[in-house]
């Protein structure tokens, strides 16, 4: 009993001596403060500045966002940044909640595209890493988690607006009383024709990466290296490469079909699978896990070479052709029917479609800026109805393929018209309506989520209302 009544003074004195020096502590900081300017703020580091659910919004985050070029925010920054950052995280819990996910290949391609863009603004890389105080790998760490984040908010947002329709007369209702100088004028748009030719891969070239996936094989299966390690080295897949091959969780519709047939039928994951063919190139497969409908596996892709002997053959060929088109032996609509190998146009007669990003309707009528480069180039200075020369391009399947293409429309800047660019029209409509419902959610998710928000931004002018409880 003394013994406890001993620890427990002695814990008393321990308490009063650190009250004691925690005191004369800020008694020293306080007499320092006052040798201050009372005006200047404390140096803070980083400080919590909102709370949405139980998500943080850092003042670093901001002040990131503010930095960035080219980014242009309504009113005032040091208010809008937070609120943009607060709704982004309110698609993202409700992306949770609807288990919305996106696979690591589409995030790792993401992040691709923004760092070429950025390499391609600056020069190259290493004039990149000297702008950015940072090496490519670490600008690709940084990256990962901003792009998924973002492609997972906006699967969101497309979730919630799938079922917006408008019809024909709320079209013509809309645009009816409007003056017409606000009516939206549309721009310079092309229809496009090709016909496309890949060239022929040399049995030796075939052969040599067939052996290089063989000699994969056995050092794995011999315990000499990983899966990953070899995939890291030698795979020709640049999302899946730098993960050790993985591919996240796909059903069969996401995968190739000769990849998936042999996917899916592998059942241990010590073993290596046969390999396969499929229209990107020749794969090894792996085995992680399956889950339900759906598999995860590691894989390495090689690709076969095509040679420039090959390349500058198959051109000539598509130059003979060009000119029987040109002196009416045949039709181009004809070639790109039976000739051409690009699956996505010879069912279409060679006509090019693509779907609009911020409609998602598909349309034949591309702005030049969404036509790939090559194709933009060669048709850029054509007549209507005219033929380009041959040209090379790498196709979305990574392939080398020659190409001929056909100006088969131009239309010049215009006001739209109900008769000539209904869809460009309906498109406007369907975009407000979509607005209008993704404002009322975020309005009325504001209403449901706890929100916690810096004093210092409470009297800020919001886009929406509700922050501030």
């Amino acid at each position: 009993m003394r013994t406890i009544s001993n620890r427990i003074f002695v814990l008393m004195v321990c308490l009063l001596c650190s009250g004691f020096c925690l005191a004369q502590e800020v008694n020293d900081s306080t007499a320092k403060v006052t040798t201050t300017e009372p005006e200047e703020e404390p140096n803070i580091v980083d400080e919590v500045i909102w709370i949405v659910g139980d998500e943080p919004i850092l003042k670093s985050e901001v002040e990131a966002l503010r930095q960035e070029e080219g980014v242009h925010w309504k009113g005032n920054p040091e208010c809008s940044i937070p609120e943009q950052i607060a709704i982004q995280k309110l698609f993202l819990n409700q992306a949770v909640i609807d288990s919305i996910e996106v696979t690591d290949s589409e995030v790792a391609g993401d992040v691709e595209n923004q760092l070429n863009y950025w390499i391609q603004m600056v020069g190259s890389k290493e004039k990149l890493e000297e702008y950015r105080k940072m090496t490519i790998a670490q600008m690709r760490n940084q990256l990962r988690d901003e792009l998924r984040n973002n492609r997972i908010a906006e699967e969101m947002r497309k979730q919630i607006v799938q079922d917006v329709k408008v019809t024909p007369a709320e079209v013509r209702k809309y645009f009816k009383d409007l003056p017409e100088d606000s009516i939206p004028f549309v721009p310079t748009q092309v229809e496009v024709q090709i016909i496309t030719h890949t060239p022929r891969l040399a049995p030796e070239e075939v052969n040599k990466v067939k052996n290089d996936l063989r000699e994969y094989t056995d050092r794995i299966t011999k315990g000499e290296t990983s899966f990953s390690t070899l995939a890291r080295l030698y795979s020709e897949d640049p999302g899946s490469a730098r993960m050790g091959g993985e591919l996240d969780y796909m059903g069969r519709a996401h995968l190739d079909p000769a990849f998936a047939a042999v996917a899916f039928n592998l059942t241990d994951p010590n073993k290596i699978s046969k390999i396969v063919e499929s229209e990107f190139g020749f794969h090894i497969i792996q085995l992680i896990d399956k889950r339900g409908d759906k598999i995860k596996v590691r894989h390495i892709l090689r690709k076969p070479h095509v040679s420039d002997a090959a390349v500058d053959s198959m051109c000539m060929k598509l130059d003979t052709l060009a000119m029987d088109i040109r002196e009416g032996k045949t039709t181009f609509d004809e070639a790109a029917t039976f000739i051409s190998d690009d699956k996505d146009t010879k069912s279409n007669k060679g006509n090019m479609f693509f779907t609009d990003p911020m409609t998602y309707s598909l349309t034949s009528k591309f702005q030049m800026q969404d036509l790939p480069p090559e194709i933009a180039k060669a048709v850029d200075t054509l007549e209507v109805g005219e033929i380009s020369k041959p040209f090379v391009m790498v196709n979305t399947k990574n392939k080398t393929t020659c190409v001929l293409a056909k100006l088969k429309n131009r239309i010049p800047r215009h006001r739209a018209t109900m008769n000539d660019d209904f869809q460009v029209l309906k498109d406007v409509v369907l975009e407000k309506r979509r607005a209008e419902v993704l404002h009322k959610w975020v309005q009325d998710k504001i209403k449901t989520t706890y929100v916690r928000i810096n004093p210092r931004y409470r009297d800020c002018e919001y886009e929406y209302t509700g922050w501030v409880k």
